[in-house]
């Protein structure tokens, strides 16, 4: 029995919204948290060559990578077939496939890029996907790229649908630099933003003792 004062699993995922209307489009839940989650922040500043006279100066915020490692299984789902028959149908093929279309276009965007160009069109008109929010708990929710998915499906069922799978997920943060100030999503990374800065705010930090150092010149 689960003791009262364990601790509640929140689940972390992705929310795919409109860039127009900022409707919710899709959610994305990813079951079970990873046990790790791997962040790099490259700095934006100011090049060391021509000029040196400017080495504290940056140019953006830091573009930052975010890399999850998740388990997927749909064998909580398959004990309850009536109550989930999309999962006994096809395992985990909807969720996997939710995942995939964030890398490909839509084929009503194809079909009209392939008419656009059949037309003699000068512009094709690139395919826009929806804005993603990753989501892990309330305290991180930044709008994304998703730049890379791998997949490793591991059980499947008699019809070989897959029931088990591991994943890893490469997301680019989209900050103002990618996004620009009057996007919907720029909005969201400043919230991001200043949810750090709140967070290093409450770092108490040490002290120069605790350095070995007495003071600095």
């Amino acid at each position: 029995m689960t003791s009262p004062r364990s601790p509640k699993l929140t689940r972390a995922g992705l929310v795919l919204i409109s860039p127009d209307s900022g409707a919710v489009e899709r959610i994305i839940t990813l079951q079970y948290a990873a046990e790790t989650l791997s962040r790099s922040l490259d700095v934006q500043a100011i090049a060391d060559e021509p000029d040196r006279s400017q080495p504290l100066r940056l140019t953006g915020p830091a573009i930052e990578t975010i890399s999850v490692e998740a388990e997927l299984d749909a064998t909580d789902q398959l004990e309850f077939p009536d109550n989930n028959p999309d999962a006994a149908e096809l395992g985990l093929f909807p969720v996997l496939s939710a995942l995939e279309t964030m890398l490909h276009p839509t084929t009503a965007q194809l079909e009209r890029q392939n008419a656009q160009a059949a037309s003699g069109s000068f512009e094709i008109t690139p395919a826009e996907t929806p804005l993603a929010l990753f989501v892990w708990s309330p305290n991180r929710v930044a709008p994304v790229r998703l730049t890379q998915l791998s997949i490793t499906e591991e059980f499947f069922d008699p019809a070989l649908n897959p029931i088990r799978a591991k994943v890893s997920l490469t997301l680019r943060v989209l900050s103002v630099d990618d996004l620009g100030f009057a996007h919907r999503g720029a909005g969201l990374f400043m919230a991001y933003l200043r949810s750090k800065e709140s967070f290093s705010g409450r770092y108490s930090g040490g002290d120069l003792s605790g350095l070995g150092l007495g003071g600095l010149p």
